[in-house]
């Protein structure tokens, strides 16, 4: 699928821009039955059968086919990045007046789970794709700051991080198994790999200025 393709149902891919749409018709008010959604989401998408008639049946039975595998798919966090972190800092350049000063550009990605139950090829790294679209909106309109990196930990050696290396994302170092609240240097968690992925193509200047 394309990088703007937000899902695909039936053979047909939807756009992020027709999904918004989509939305937007159901939230209406009042909201329309699924005869007159389906044809209005055809009329305003141009789905159109070879004669010149709206496509409102198939859309009608796609919205429906939606509708039932609504369920979750994955789980997903995201949080303030570490404060400190050694091979983050070294690979951006930042001395410490610097990550003090730009450290809320950075966004952790502590967690991320695909439910056993989904077997859906390729499904984490077009969950990532979504991510990387969506977060920076979604995180300014929420804490008022738009990030131009995002931070992920994959513990080693029980994971490889190959979803992440598929997705872009670069590996560029490992945590020396310390943990976010570790002020004593127990050093008594598991060793991670630190992995990046920008979200803005400016970031180096962002972080850095």
């Amino acid at each position: 699928m394309t990088a703007d393709v937000e899902c695909r149902c039936f053979g047909r891919d939807f756009t992020a821009k027709e999904i918004a749409l989509l939305r937007a018709l159901i939230a209406a008010n009042p909201p329309p039955n699924r005869h007159a959604l389906s044809r209005e989401f055809c009329r305003r998408t141009g789905w159109f059968k070879p004669d010149g008639g709206l496509k409102d049946m198939m859309a009608g039975m796609i919205m429906l086919a939606m509708h039932r595998d609504g369920r979750p798919l994955a789980v997903l966090g995201f949080s303030t990045a570490a404060c400190k972190l050694t091979p983050r800092d070294r690979f951006i350049g930042w001395t410490p007046q610097l990550r003090e000063k730009n450290l809320s550009l950075v966004i952790d990605n502590p967690k991320f789970l695909i439910l056993s139950w989904i077997q859906v090829p390729n499904l984490g790294s077009h969950i990532l794709a979504l991510v990387r679209r969506r977060l920076p909106g979604d995180w300014t309109e929420r804490c008022h700051v738009t990030p131009v990196l995002i931070e992920t930990f994959v513990e080693t050696p029980r994971f490889t991080g190959a979803l992440y290396k598929m997705s872009g994302w670069t590996r560029v170092g490992t945590t020396r198994g310390r943990g976010r609240y570790d002020r004593h240097t127990k050093r008594d968690q598991a060793k991670k790999h630190v992995w990046l992925r920008p979200l803005r193509r400016d970031r180096r200047r962002k972080l850095n200025r």
